[in-house]
């Protein structure tokens, strides 16, 4: 897939991480982009993914995260530790109940940051149809120009079972002060800060 539905809100991600972090752990790593961006910010990253395959290929590449094989779901994670949590498009494989443990994962003043995919279809969905349709087209003919690097691993693909509405509910419940924004790409941002 030339176009990373994820990696287009990376910058979106970056600009809401808190002003003065320093620790983050980024879940459901895969081959730890995202992870990367946030070492090169300066934070100390700890980046886990249950995937053998896509951590192996994430130490290759390597760049300055701490990569880990684990379940963010039933892993040991150290409490109030973090400054940052960070979720990409990996929520939908655990019990969304699981957010309450990245919860307790932030340090005092730490923010969670799910970039989620949801269920079903909505009004806006129909306007992803045709800009996804374009940006695929622009970064396939990007990487002709360049010419295409070597096939990473890429992270095992579920389809998400939770609606929209649904997560918004379950949030409100699970996360007082959470806030869910809609995104373009059949995608959402969770957005929550511990006070």
């Amino acid at each position: 897939m030339p176009f990373d539905h994820n990696d287009h809100y990376h910058r979106l991600l970056l600009r809401k991480l808190p002003r003065h972090g320093r620790t983050a752990l980024d879940v459901g790593c895969g081959t730890g982009r995202f992870a990367r961006r946030l070492a090169a910010r300066g934070y100390e990253v700890d980046a886990v993914d249950p995937s053998a395959e896509v951590i192996a290929a994430a130490e290759r590449i390597g760049g300055g995260p701490r990569f880990r094989r684990a379940d963010a779901a039933s892993a040991t994670l150290p409490r109030a530790r973090y400054d940052v949590v960070t979720c990409l498009a990996s929520l939908h494989h655990m019990p969304f109940r699981t957010v309450t443990r990245f919860r307790d994962a932030l340090a005092p003043g730490g923010v969670l940051l799910v970039l989620g995919c949801y269920a079903g279809h909505t009004w806006w969905d129909l306007a992803a149809v045709p800009a996804n349709a374009v940006a695929r087209a622009g970064a396939a003919a990007g990487d002709r120009l360049r010419g295409s690097g070597p096939a990473v691993a890429g992270a095992p693909v579920r389809a998400p079972e939770m609606s929209l509405t649904a997560v918004r509910a379950e949030a409100a419940r699970l996360l007082p002060g959470a806030r869910v924004r809609q995104l373009l790409y059949w995608r959402y941002l969770l957005t929550y800060t511990l006070t």
